[in-house]
């Protein structure tokens, strides 16, 4: 596989996504997204893999269906982590300045980074990622960048995102019986971030909200770095089995009657059905406002939880909130998000404007899309991306063992 081509592996709750980006063009979102496969997602729950085979298979369809859009063969790919097991934390590492006349070196740097980032953590974690978020030098705040700066004292602030060794081990696994191996992993709801704001977004101060099919991700930006991160188990399949359970209809035809007719709120309903005709069953009108009811408590409980988690974090809300991921395309969300944040909200979109932009312009695919930007950043770098010589060594430490046993 060229040096210019980035796949991302979104693996979900309810659908694999394989996105295959170009990424020549100099400007990453200029880059051309060149292949997309969607299949039907197995062996997933709550954000997690649960039967290694079965993903393993769901990866493989999504693959060959990358593969043939692009016209390439896959052989690494840029995968995606989500799930309650995720946890974020800031920690801070302080250093004395060891430069010249007390001159703030890049070994300073790393050394103060380093001791942030050596915070106790069980045997069965590992760091997904370690993201500067800013400096101190002695009692100057809010440095980004302190190299060559002057001070005695250097503390490094940084985001610290843990993760469950063994669940980031069956997605390598599961991507490796698929046929591709895992070029590094990717917390889910950073590379949403890369795919749906803005610089200014993330400046300002942005709440990004995920909401998938079996969990929702929360990130909190602030001067352009992650402030806080948290996985809540709850999504959109949650609503479509409140309305398989209340309705007393088999889940498929749920999941068919939420898209087709699902409204959060029921003004936006009564405004949409204006347009069509005045002559409408009692029955009809009376079955659609226990349907915008099923959905309304849900997702009302879903964003409760998200200001919950910031009020409990004594986080202070950003300027906006920004919604995306599949269950965000439920008509009247951004309306209930906007009473219960009271702050503007939107729905973010991949922000991609060459290649195949109409199979990958939808919040649906924000992971997909964050991935290969994401992926991109890393390769244009020059950073070492690769699992084995970075994050996650502990995974293919214990990965050896299982190809003596079977290979």
């Amino acid at each position: 596989m060229k040096d210019n081509i980035i796949v991302g592996l979104d693996l979900g709750t309810s659908k694999i996504a394989c996105i295959v980006a170009d990424i020549s063009r100099g400007n990453l979102l200029k880059m051309e997204i060149v292949g997309v496969g969607i299949t039907e997602s197995h062996g997933l729950r709550k954000g997690v893999v649960v039967n290694v085979e079965e993903a393993a298979d769901s990866i493989r369809r999504a693959l060959e269906e990358a593969e043939l859009t692009a016209g390439i063969s896959i052989d690494s790919v840029y995968a995606g982590i989500t799930g309650g097991h995720i946890e974020g934390m800031t920690r801070s590492g302080v250093v004395a300045v060891s430069g010249k006349n007390n001159e703030i070196t890049s070994t300073d740097l790393r050394r103060a980074i380093q001791i942030a980032k050596t915070c106790k953590i069980t045997v069965d974690r590992e760091i997904i990622h370690a993201i500067p978020q800013g400096f101190v030098i002695d009692e100057q705040e809010r440095i980004k960048d302190p190299i060559g700066m002057y001070g005695v004292r250097l503390e490094a602030f940084v985001h610290v995102v843990t993760g469950a060794v063994a669940l980031a081990q069956n997605i390598v696994k599961s991507a490796y019986l698929a046929g591709v191996s895992v070029e590094n992993i990717v917390l889910e709801p950073l590379a949403s971030g890369e795919a749906v704001l803005t610089r200014e977004e993330k400046e300002s101060g942005t709440l990004l909200i995920d909401i998938g099919g079996g969990s929702t991700d929360i990130m909190l930006y602030e001067d352009n770095v992650p402030m806080h991160t948290a996985v809540l188990p709850l999504g959109g399949q949650h609503v479509t089995n409140d309305i398989s359970t209340v309705l007393n209809m088999p889940y498929i035809e749920a999941e068919a009657l939420k898209i087709e007719k699902g409204y959060v709120m029921m003004d936006e309903y009564d405004m949409l059905e204006r347009s069509y005709s005045r002559k409408r069953k009692k029955a009809k009108v009376a079955s659609q406002y226990i349907l915008t009811d099923i959905i309304q408590y849900r997702m009302t409980e879903i964003l409760g939880l998200v200001a919950q988690e910031i009020e409990n974090n004594c986080l202070t809300l950003p300027t906006g909130v920004v919604l995306t991921g599949g269950t965000s395309l439920l008509t009247g969300l951004d309306g209930l998000a906007e009473n219960i944040f009271r702050i503007p909200v939107r729905i973010g979109y991949p922000r991609i404007e060459n290649g195949l932009v109409d199979k990958v312009n939808s919040p649906i695919y924000a992971t997909g899309v964050g991935l290969v930007l994401y992926g991109g950043k890393q390769r244009k770098s020059g950073v070492d991306t690769s699992i084995k010589g970075n994050l996650f060594e502990e995974i293919y430490k214990r990965m050896q063992n299982w190809f003596k046993e079977y290979f």
